[in-house]
């Protein structure tokens, strides 16, 4: 009996435990939920909302005539909210009434899905009450336009419950062209998931100026993990700002398209030309061309400020060296052995023998004679190896070139403290081994050369604008007043140009035919190939040089790394025909100039015009301007307004999937987002309106097809 009483008590102590437990918890709900609502109601209101950044619109990279060369695209992500007040009014009225109009307007905007599909897919959404519904992403510009217009979705996002996401995506417009030194925008996502940027190039150094200031936009979370924006909320971002680049397209294409033809044929691993303007430093092209996985050729790597091994176009540093100190003349006597010499237990050969041997300076260098050089060094200088080398750092072959790109190579000119000095190291610098420098400062010095013995500093921007206006100017500068005296100055344009200019010389037979005098110097140097060393055979070809030689306007370096064993390889044979092209093509474009300042210019008539674009914006033009509109558009997104017996028509443009439109009279903006649309690759030239298209309107196109477009 006691057992069970004891039992009891102990039932009744917990029950009433329980029950107070119970009251306390009632208790706090109560006061939770009366009395202290306002505040919890304001917490959850704070966890339900944040703040979120919003990217800036990254400023536009042109060339220096106005071409797009890196622009950034809108791509627009869809979301619907099937909670919206709009479509669930009376029972969801709106939504139903509209689900199949919109669904045959987006089969046919988009074409992947029936409008069967559509409907299945958004009454899916809707009955399952998404809130933040991922219902299309990566959407054109010209699609979303067209989007806009569809039922239910131009009703806006209160009504629709359609909600859009911006996104940019970085394009070049020119595709190959300049593509390393202009820049590349990689993806990638950080460790807290969010997707960022990587760049290279003038993109990344000049990432601060291009990319502006990023927004801030007030987000509701509708759904774990999903935020959507909330209408009049933050601060908008503020846009980049643009850059003018120095480079010209036109010799641009010619520099890719040379050296692309002549790395195709000889299968070269890599190889760079660079064009840069005498009397300025600015760098006209860059082309960097490398062979990809899959056997093409792309740009891939920045080639023009990598440091190797410069081979016989390093001569002219030599050359000044020895004329500077006045040490020989050009018709000094040196003795070229037959094209072989021994020196400290080591063979100097030259690279094509030609069997001299008593011969002047200037025909030992207008032969690139390996032995001719080092017999030069070693005379004078192997007694104060110092001396020839402080030549070189005069001429600051050992410092970076100071070009506003990132990668580039440290150069590398030994001197005699250096633990890797040896007995050979002069002689064997005399004709480019045992240094690194990079073709960029190769063409550096023969450009001072053609300059009259001034160094320009290279660059590739001439100016950071903001709306059109120029915020910052960038201009030519000096880097050397003179590199040497005017009496070696003189006898090295001699030399350079008794080169390409005598029998005899190594670019002769490149340049007897040309109608103008060039002033170079070829290159061919064997390079090893890893641990196997010189067994593969493998060269690396160069010319650099300056053109017209009696007035110099451009000066140019070809640089061609070959395969092992390539059925070509002396410089005047693969970087030489490069640089021909180059030079004939940018003598013809002169000439071509200085005939058209010889045109008697007429100015248009302005009753006569031709406006091409998108028909809502051609029409909001003329309603700004007041001007009275015949409008013959009818459903098309494009059209075209032209005056007709003094009347402003705008004349609809149907647009096929498969057929080339009319672009000319559009903006640029207007035709490239029309065009990409359609999946073609673009190439423009000029500044304006589209003059011609390659592929003439009405023409069936094919995908990935590529047009070119001339702007005026």
């Amino acid at each position: 009996m006691e057992q069970k009483k004891d039992i009891l008590w102990r039932v009744y102590l917990c029950f009433l435990g329980l029950l107070v437990f119970g009251v306390c918890i009632l208790a706090k709900a109560v006061f939770i939920q009366m009395g202290n609502d306002r505040h919890w109601v304001k917490v959850a209101e704070q966890q339900r909302q944040r703040v979120q950044e919003i990217d800036a619109d990254r400023g536009t990279i042109y060339s220096e005539d106005g071409s797009m060369l890196s622009t950034s695209v809108p791509y627009f992500n869809i979301y619907i909210d099937f909670m919206a007040d709009g479509l669930r009014q009376k029972n969801g009225k709106r939504f139903k009434d509209n689900i199949d109009s919109l669904s045959y307007g987006l089969a046919r905007l988009f074409g992947d899905k029936s409008a069967q599909a559509y409907k299945q897919q958004l009454e899916q959404g809707y009955k399952k009450k998404s809130r933040y519904y991922s219902f299309k992403k990566n959407v054109s510009f010209e699609q979303y336009k067209k989007f806009r217009t569809l039922p239910l979705a131009r009703l806006g996002q209160n009504r629709s419950g359609f909600i859009v996401e911006t996104k940019d995506k970085r394009v070049n417009p020119f595709g190959l062209l300049a593509n390393r030194t202009i820049g590349l925008s990689r993806e990638f996502i950080d460790s807290e998931g969010k997707v960022k940027n990587t760049n290279v190039g003038l993109e990344r150094v000049y990432d601060s100026v291009l990319r502006g200031e990023i927004g801030t936009q007030l987000v509701k979370r509708i759904a774990p993990g999903v935020y959507a924006p909330i209408d009049g909320s933050g601060i908008e971002p503020k846009h980049g700002k643009d850059l003018i680049t120095t480079i010209d397209v036109n010799i641009q294409d010619i520099a890719e398209n040379a050296l692309l033809k002549m790395m195709q044929d000889n299968e070269a691993e890599w190889g760079t030309c660079i064009v840069m303007e005498v009397a300025t430093g600015k760098i006209k092209a860059i082309a960097n061309l490398g062979r990809t996985g899959d056997g093409g050729y792309w740009e891939v790597e920045n080639f023009a400020i990598t440091a190797t091994e410069p081979g016989s176009t390093f001569k002219v540093a030599t050359l000044m060296a020895v004329l500077e100190d006045k040490k020989v003349t050009l018709d000094s006597k040196v003795n070229l052995e037959g094209g072989k010499w021994k020196v400290k237990n080591r063979t100097v050969y030259d690279s094509e023998p030609h069997g001299l041997y008593e011969v002047t300076v200037k025909k030992a260098f207008e032969s690139s004679s390996n032995v001719g050089m080092a017999k030069l060094v070693m005379n004078h200088y192997a007694q104060s190896p110092q001396r020839f080398v402080d030549h070189l750092t005069k001429l600051k072959l050992d410092q970076y070139s100071g070009i506003h790109l990132t990668g580039e190579s440290k150069p590398v000119i030994k001197n005699p403290k250096n633990r890797s000095w040896s007995a050979v190291t002069l002689p064997w610098m005399s004709f480019g081994y045992e240094v690194l420098v990079s073709p960029l400062q190769t063409l550096m010095l023969y450009n001072a050369i053609a300059n009259n013995g001034k160094m320009m500093k290279p660059y590739l921007v001439n100016a950071v604008t903001e709306g059109g206006n120029v915020l910052e100017a960038f201009q030519p500068t000096v880097m050397i007043d003179k590199i040497c005296s005017e009496e070696t100055l003189r006898d090295m344009k001699i030399a350079l140009e008794g080169v390409c200019g005598l029998p005899g010389g190594t670019g002769y037979n490149l340049f007897y035919t040309a109608p103008y005098k060039v002033a170079g110097k070829t290159g061919t140097a064997l390079v090893a190939n890893g641990r196997r060393g010189y067994i593969d055979r493998i060269y690396q070809s160069s010319f650099a040089g300056y053109f017209p030689a009696k007035n110099p306007q451009y000066s140019c370096i070809v640089v061609v790394k070959n395969k092992p064993f390539a059925k070509k390889f002396y410089g005047a044979s693969v970087a030489g025909p490069v640089f021909r092209e180059v030079a004939d093509k940018l003598y013809a474009l002169s000439a071509d100039k200085d005939r058209d300042t010889r045109k008697i210019k007429t100015e248009k008539d302005s009753l006569y015009y031709q406006y091409a674009g998108n028909s809502e914006s051609l029409k909001t033009i003329a309603a700004k301007l007041k001007m009275q509109l015949n409008d013959s558009t009818g459903v098309h997104e494009w059209g075209m307004m032209k005056s007709k017996a003094d009347k402003q028509v705008v004349y609809g443009q149907p647009v096929w999937e498969n057929q080339m439109p009319d672009v000319k009279g559009m903006g640029l903006r207007d035709a490239l987002a029309l065009l990409e649309d359609l999946n073609l690759r673009v190439r423009v030239q000029g500044v304006g309106k589209v003059t011609t298209q390659s592929i003439p309107s009405g023409t069936k196109i094919q995908q990935q097809q590529t047009v070119f477009l001339e702007l005026q």
